[in-house]
This record gives structure tokens, sequence and C-alpha cells, in this order.
């Protein structure tokens, strides 16, 4: 259990079993040690590449002859490849998978702005002007050539799945057939991650009841108290923590009011962040590091917390973290970037700000919008429950059931 594929999996595959179809698992490699495994049913038989080898493992998976190979994020294509030659496969795009060098979509260099551009040898140009990646000439062309293969692959598949409108429009784009790329509503998860793990990217709600939020939380901004804004995940450059603190005093200022905001998480941007933090302190500004929040305390976080502020800068391809705050009625702010809109509606469960380029100021306007009227406030946590609440595992286990029956019904497979 490392990140966001890894729960997604955790999730569904017991489901499946319980809709009464035979599973199998395989992964590529058994790693980090010590980790929590991904919990599979009784009688489910697993073959791992690192350990009985590529051959091993297709032979096992021959042998227990598949209808449908259900793929998700691959890291050799070589042997991604092979596998497609054993049975129909469905693939999930959690991510830019085979469509951008570094997997970013987003330029970092004059400003950082989503990359809205198709892949192919003309991004090697871009790559070093606009910072698209590292600087390593060698790591740009591996990169490139895995993605190109990646791509390639994409095109064998018989259906390809995504949780974002954004995300299927950029499989379309790369020359996907539009009958074969299917946008499915996602869901949040039971329970959160462990400590170390990326809030951001990987799905999932917090334990409890979506209505709990109104015994612990008063109206925002009550009795001259500072408005309360959180930001819940991992800390990069491209997660925005650095334009987040930007925006506060300006926030501060369209608001009249005093900001406090919360950073839950940790990551390699944390140190810059901090130091921009004890930049902008003062005057009505409060800003707290709180490290990784889990389980009843990350539930009082919620509950105590006026906004959620998702100020990415990349194109998230989902952002399942607004989703789980929404179960909890907290509204939310955040750049109009890759599938983010998927699930904040502006004006019904928050505001978006302008996202091409993402600014300071746009996003204070944002917040500010969500915050300045107390109706409006209110109005918008109602909009956050009834919104996350179309994101649901029920709803996503029904359409991906459709989608394996229409591939199947396409026929080439020795019938369930």
């Amino acid at each position: 259990m490392v990140g966001g594929v890894e729960t997604h999996l955790n999730s569904i595959i017991p489901e499946i079993a319980q809709l009464g179809h035979e599973t199998a698992f395989v992964s590529e490699v058994n790693l980090p040690g010590g980790r929590e495994l991904i919990a599979l049913p009784e009688g489910v038989p697993a073959w791992c590449v690192e350990e009985s080898g590529e051959a091993g493992v297709l032979s096992a998976v021959r042998g227990w002859r598949p209808d449908l190979i259900y793929v998700h994020k691959l890291e050799r294509p070589e042997f991604e490849a092979r596998l497609l030659d054993v049975a129909p496969a469905v693939f999930f795009a959690h991510d830019y998978y085979g469509t951008c060098i570094s997997g970013l979509k987003t330029f970092k260099s004059p400003v950082t702005t989503p990359c809205d551009r198709r892949f192919g040898w003309r991004c090697l140009a871009h790559y070093y002007p606009r910072r698209c990646g590292g600087l390593s000439p060698l790591t740009m062309v591996k990169l490139y050539r895995i993605q190109s293969r990646r791509l390639e692959l994409l095109r064998r598949y018989r259906a390809i799945l995504t949780h974002s409108e954004h995300l299927k429009a950029e499989y379309i784009n790369h020359g996907v057939e539009p009958e074969r790329v299917f946008n499915l509503s996602y869901y949040a998860r039971k329970s959160r991650p462990a400590e170390g793990q990326d809030l951001y990217d990987s799905p999932g709600a917090p334990p409890g009841g979506a209505a709990a939020f109104d015994a612990v939380r008063h109206e925002a901004g009550g009795a001259g108290r500072p408005f309360r804004l959180l930001f819940l995940g991992r800390m990069d450059r491209l997660k925005g923590g650095r334009i987040l603190l930007d925006a506060l005093p300006l926030a501060r200022a369209l608001l009249g009011r005093p900001l406090r905001l919360v950073f839950a998480g940790d990551g390699p941007a944390r140190g810059a962040w901090e130091k921009r933090a004890r930049a902008v302190r003062g005057a009505g500004v409060e800003v707290e590091f709180a490290g990784w929040v889990q389980g009843a305390a990350l539930d009082t976080l919620l509950a105590s917390s006026d906004l959620l502020v998702v100020p990415s800068q990349w194109p998230e391809p989902f952002g399942l973290v607004g989703v789980e705050a929404g179960l909890r009625g907290v509204p939310a702010a955040a750049f109009a970037v890759g599938g983010i809109p998927t699930w904040l509606s502006d004006g019904v469960n928050g505001h978006l700000a302008p996202g091409d380029p993402p600014t300071a100021g746009g996003l204070a306007e944002a917040v500010a919008k969500c915050l300045r009227d107390p109706r409006e406030h209110a109005r918008l946590r109602r909009g956050a429950v009834e919104k996350a609440r179309h994101f649901n595992l029920e709803s996503h286990l029904r359409a991906l059931k459709e989608v394996f029956e229409h591939v199947l019904a396409e026929g080439g497979t020795r019938g369930a």
C-alpha cells in the first residue's frame, strides 16, 4: 500500500469478488517492505514478476485463463505488451500515462502553467526551456521512449477508463477512439491512508458520517474569530503551497477578517513553504504546519475548517481530496485545472480561480467568494455534501461492471 493506485485496488478487488467474479492478481514488485499489503480475498491467486520472473507469471496467467485483464499503471512496457497477448484488457488511466514525458503535464518556466500539448517528438524541444522535468538528457530520452511505447500500447486496449472528463479528453486528443474511452464516477475511500502516503492523490474519504460537521463547526467567521483554511496533502512544488501563502494577505484584505491556515501533510517543499510562511504571518494571518494528520484528529480538523484550499498548479487528474472534504461539509477553493472541475462546480460547492496561469490574486478572490457572505458559505457547505455524495463506490462499481460486460460482449474471449 503505497499510494492512490494501491488504495483503489484495495477497495475494488474485494467488491468485485463479492459480485461473484473470480479474480487473480499480478504485480510487478512487492515493495517497499514494511508496508501493509493489498487485502486480497481468500483464495485469490497472486503472482509477482519480481519473485517469479515475467515468463513464470505469464505462464501462470495463461494457465488461469482470464476472460479479462484490468490494468493499472504498469512500469514495464515490455511486460505490459506480453500481458496484452493473453486476453482482452481494460486500462484505468489514473494520470497522464503515455501522454507526457515527465507525466506532470506542466510547464514550470517562465510561469507555472498546465500544458495542453499533444505528446510527441516536439515535446523534446520544450523539455528544457519550459522545465517540464529534470536536467538529465539521458533521463529525458529514456522517459520519452517509455511514454511513447505506453501510448502505442494503449491502442491495444478494448477500453480506457478515466475518472474525469479532462482525462477522457486527453486520451481522445491522443488518438484513442472516443467510443473506447469511458469516464467513470470516482468514489471516496472508507479510511485514510497510512502516514507518509499521498493524501492528495489517493482515492478515499475519512471515516464517519457526512453530517458530523454540524456538531462541532459554528458559523464561518462567527464571533470575530479568524476564517479557518485547510491545505490537505503532499507538499511539493506543483501542489501550490507557495502560491497559497502569497494569496493569504490578498484574501485577508478582500475579506477584512483574520485568516488561519493549517497545512496538514508533508513533503519535499515543506521547508520552503515554512520559510515563506514566516514572511506572511502577522497582520491578521496565521499559518500552522500540522504534519500528517489521521483518524479522529483528521476528522476533527476537517470538522473545524471553513474552507479547503486546493492550490494545485499542475492539472490534477482528479483531486479527490475535495470530495473527502465535501463529505464533511467543507467547500473548496481551487484553480480550474485538470480534473478539478469534475468535482468542484463554481458557485455550488465552492469557487474556482482561473488556472491559465494560476495566480495568487485569482486564488485570493475565489477564497473570498466562499467566505465573505455567511449565508453563501452555508449554502456552499450544503452543496459540498450533496456534490460529494455523487462520488460513491456503488456508482463506480456499477459503471465498471457495465464496461466489463461491454468489452466481453464484443467477443474474443472464451466466455465467462
